[in-house]
């Protein structure tokens, strides 16, 4: 299961979930202030992360365009698919 660390205004935090939506491809997000402080996520993801990062199955993927790239790999982001997605 994806899981999305995401905050308001962050313009790749929205394009990832919009294209996430698109293909069907199940998350979580977890939004800044909401579900974590900003001192929680530099301690999960270090000082300098940015916006958004993402996790699998609690391996840390990156950000958006690191997470798109992987999920195009494996074919979770294709018009047609011959299976369904489970990341």
């Amino acid at each position: 299961m994806l899981q999305i660390y995401t905050r308001d205004g962050c313009s790749y935090c929205q394009k990832l979930k919009v294209i996430l939506e698109s293909f069907n491809v199940n998350f979580a997000a977890k939004n800044l202030d909401n579900d974590f402080t900003r001192e929680e996520f530099y301690e999960k993801f270090g000082e300098g992360a940015t916006f958004p990062q993402v996790l699998l199955d609690g391996s840390n993927m990156g950000g958006c365009t690191a997470t798109i790239e992987y999920l195009v790999s494996i074919g979770c982001l294709q018009e047609e698919k011959d299976m369904e997605c489970h990341v």
